[in-house]
């Protein structure tokens, strides 16, 4: 796992649902630290530091991609 990289941190669960998907269609290893903690108990997300979104350093600049058109798309409305 320490190949895996924190790129981005979410204080919800359930700001990650359509990121999940959008990462497995595109086939890109991936796991969120803290989701099912902050699913029992949300109130503990400033505690845990949020959910943590990790992904292979191989695959960083594309996730940064990722997310960087959903912030884009999120930003129009």
């Amino acid at each position: 796992m320490e190949e895996f990289k924190t790129i981005a941190i979410f204080n919800h669960s359930h700001e990650i649902v359509v990121l999940k998907h959008i990462l497995q269609q595109e086939g890109i290893p991936y796991f969120f630290e803290n989701e099912i903690t902050l699913s029992v108990a949300p109130f503990y997300s400033t505690a845990l530091g949020g959910i943590k979104l990790k992904v292979h350093q191989n695959d960083f600049e594309a996730v940064q991609e990722i997310l960087d058109n959903l912030n884009n798309k999120l930003n129009i409305v």
